[in-house]
């Protein structure tokens, strides 16, 4: 059995919903998902906001990895952002994961990119573990914060 991992492209966007809304059943969080087919499309294919990729084993979708550059100015230099990396249930442990990870981060040496982050559920125990063996840090001592819907309208001004 083969493992490729290749660009996403318009006709995946319906599989790579698909796989957001198993992420987000996964992740306690079934209702959350807003995107839209049309949605993904033009962030992935029109303003070219996010890139992903798809792994396949023998051509069947195992998962898929959605990324974007952010910046460090304490790096002075861009860095790549994993805003989700998803696999089946069925080819967990099987080194898709892993393959999407080092992929990305050949990603992220080939455009000179000083960081490679991303973020991990506090109890998603197995897949902290997954990232701890494969090298990454916990940066315990930063705190996500997000300002979304009215909050973001009322932050902005704008009421």
């Amino acid at each position: 059995m083969t493992l490729t991992i290749r660009p996403a492209t318009p006709q995946d966007v319906a599989l790579m919903l698909r796989f957001v809304r198993e992420l987000a059943e996964f992740e306690r969080e079934p209702d959350a998902v807003k995107a839209t087919e049309e949605s993904l499309t033009q962030a992935l294919f029109g303003e070219r906001s996010a890139e992903a990729v798809i792994a396949e084993q023998d051509r069947e979708p195992m998962g898929f990895a959605l990324f974007f550059h952010n910046f460090s100015t304490w790096t002075g230099r861009k860095g790549l952002y994993l805003e989700d990396l998803y696999v089946t249930p069925e080819a967990r442990g099987s080194g898709v994961g892993t393959a999407l990870l080092r992929h990305l981060a050949g990603i992220a040496l080939d455009r000179d990119c000083g960081r490679f982050e991303w973020a991990v559920l506090d109890w998603n125990t197995p897949a902290i573990d997954f990232y701890s063996a494969m090298g990454a840090e916990s940066m315990d001592e930063w705190r996500i914060r997000r300002v979304s819907g009215d909050a973001l309208v009322k932050l902005a001004g704008r009421s």
